[in-house]
């Protein structure tokens, strides 16, 4: 997975990774070519005396060097450039893939899942390309050039490689394999820490009203502790490595040493010769110790792989048409037919048999228990979810015949759990309509009832408002809500349990106002309070799934035993009346 990810999004760099490529080859040869410089300069010059030679070859070196020096600050620029680009693009990939999530891929990952496979995953990813780009490539180079170069300088020292690399390469295999499991584990612990902070920050009201300030501190701390506990076996294990490494360095350099130093006395080979090899030797197992630093980082980039092309790759239950349909005139109307939905592998339907029709200028309610369908019907309407048997007509099509697109743009969502973006309330507004003057915007939030309040801030439209809407209580950001999706003057309103917040006075006054200027609009709503809907043109009745009801408060009072306890447990038989 890793190898794909980076071959699908380095495509637009190549040209960038070619010369990349080549100023490594140009570095690694420059870095065996002074060796052999040195040697040459110490054989002939110094033993010789020859002051001109060794100007000579200190010339040559010193280019050398400064090419070297020159190719890798270059090197280190278009490697920092490339990886971040390809970091950047990765981050965009997975995100527009989030994006095209339906409701059931979203629950699959889970918040806390996603963002660590948007951030930490793709910054593992993007390290590891760096380091590759700057040091894996480079090392094959110059390990196999040292070793061709060494056994040319002295086939009998050569040898003592037949001993280093494989005892290098027999320890760096044992420790992999303890060390590739726990990378995987390391980043589901992470997901873990994601999963407790964001509900500890989302929950604070309530853990402090519960008086649970401790447990969650035991909670976070066990997960933390858990991330703690599998990084220091990481840790340890590197411990282990490292220092065993450098000891093979070190002791195989005492060997050259040794045994050269032999063959130097016995005349055998040139002094220069052997340092040349010294150099030689070092930069084979330098090259194996890079390789090892690599294959450090890799096992744990390529676990994030996996974990970020589970993102790409996986289908969305919701799939856009090829070729979509448009209606002839687009006026709102809603038609359920024989609907049924169910969640995978579950033994009963969510939703069965549902069917009604909601007309453009007049409002339809949907009521029922808690658990009865509600919501998960006003989601098939915009393909959140898509229905497993029946169909959703919008003005006379099939809603998965439509682009999606095509079919948020005629509605207006108020969500049963009021979210706000972080800005302003003019820039919250302006989610309806990016190009509504602040004339529109004050329309919009006088219907909704917030004209008020919002007038009494001291930057009235540019409030500021932190994430979520939390700096505004429950029914602010209710209104705020319903203000946005009026904006956008959408051909159909769906307001799911989007007036639970308010009291009794400031509901009644919202729902009149919003009449006037929902009297050509298809209006969906879902209610706890019955007093929201009584004045309903149609009111859909379900229960476990089912339409069991459906007509005006009136006739549902004659004819529906569940809509009338509804009613008769918030009203008495006067008020309902």
């Amino acid at each position: 997975m890793l190898i794909k990810i980076l071959k699908s999004y380095l495509m637009p760099y190549k040209r960038i990774v070619l010369l990349i490529l080549t100023l490594l080859l140009i570095q690694s040869i420059a870095n065996l070519y002074l060796p052999t410089l040195n040697a040459d300069l110490i054989n002939t010059g110094v033993a010789k005396g020859d002051i001109s030679y060794i100007w000579k070859i200190g010339a040559i070196m010193f280019a050398a060097s400064v090419l070297v020096m020159g190719s890798s600050i270059f090197l280190v620029y278009l490697s920092s450039k490339v990886s971040m680009a390809f970091g950047r693009d990765l981050r965009h990939g997975v995100f527009a893939a989030v994006e095209g999530f339906s409701a059931r891929e979203l629950n699959l990952f889970g918040a806390p899942s996603l963002i660590t496979r948007n951030t930490n995953d793709v910054q593992q990813v993007q390290m590891v390309l760096f380091m590759g780009l700057t040091m894996m490539l480079s090392a094959p180079i110059t390990g196999i050039g040292a070793l061709i170069l060494a056994i040319k300088t002295n086939l009998k020292l050569s040898s003592l490689l037949l001993v280093a690399v494989p005892v290098m390469t027999l320890l760096i295999w044992v420790l992999l394999r303890r060390i590739v499991p726990l990378f995987r584990i390391m980043q589901v612990k992470i997901d873990r820490i994601n999963l407790v902070l964001r509900e500890q920050i989302s929950g604070v009201r309530v853990i402090r009203a519960f008086v649970r300030t401790g447990h969650e501190q035991e909670r976070f701390a066990d997960a933390s502790s858990a991330l703690m506990e599998t990084s220091l076996s990481v840790t340890r294990t590197f411990a282990i490595m490292f220092p065993s490494l450098m000891l093979i360095l070190n002791l195989s350099s005492v060997a050259v040493i040794w045994f050269g130093g032999k063959l130097v006395d016995s005349g055998q080979m040139p002094i220069g010769n052997l340092t040349a090899f010294l150099a030689y030797i070092m930069q084979i197992l330098s090259s194996v110790l890079m390789a090892v630093m690599m294959s450090l980082m890799i096992p744990r980039a390529a676990a994030s792989a996996d974990r970020i092309q589970e993102v790409l790759t996986i289908p969305s239950s919701i799939v856009e048409t090829s070729s979509p349909q448009s209606p002839q005139e687009s006026r709102g109307m809603l038609e359920f037919k024989e609907v049924e939905f169910r969640y995978p592998g579950a033994e009963q339907p969510v939703l069965s048999r549902v069917s009604f029709i909601a007309e453009p200028g007049k409002t339809t309610a949907i009521v029922g228990s808690t658990g009865s369908g509600k919501s998960t019907l006003l989601n098939l309407i915009p393909r959140f979810i898509d229905v497993t048997a029946g169909s959703v007509l919008l003005d006379g099509i099939d809603v998965r015949e439509q682009g999606l697109e095509q079919i948020w743009k005629v509605i207006g969502w108020v969500p049963q759990r009021s979210f706000l973006f972080g800005g302003t309330i003019a820039e919250n507004l302006r989610y309806g309509d990016p190009e509504a003057s602040d004339s529109h915007l004050w329309d919009a939030l006088a219907i909704a009832q917030a004209k008020d309040f919002v007038d009494e801030l001291s930057e009235k439209l540019e409030s500021p408002v932190s994430q979520g809407g939390t700096n505004f209580s429950g029914g602010q950001r209710q209104r705020i809500a319903i203000a946005r999706a009026i904006v956008r003057n959408p051909k159909i309103y769906i307001l799911d349990d989007s007036l639970s917040a308010l009291d009794f006075a400031t509901d009644a006054r919202l729902r009149a106002s919003l009449a006037l200027k929902t009297a050509n609009a298809t209006v969906l709503i879902v209610a706890q309070r019955v007093t929201t809907i009584l004045g309903a043109d149609q009111i859909v009745v379900l229960d476990q799934g089912e339409v069991v009801g459906k007509g005006t408060h009136l006739e549902l009072m004659e004819t529906c035993l569940t809509y009338k306890e509804i009613v008769l447990s918030q009203l008495t038989p006067e008020e309902a009346a």
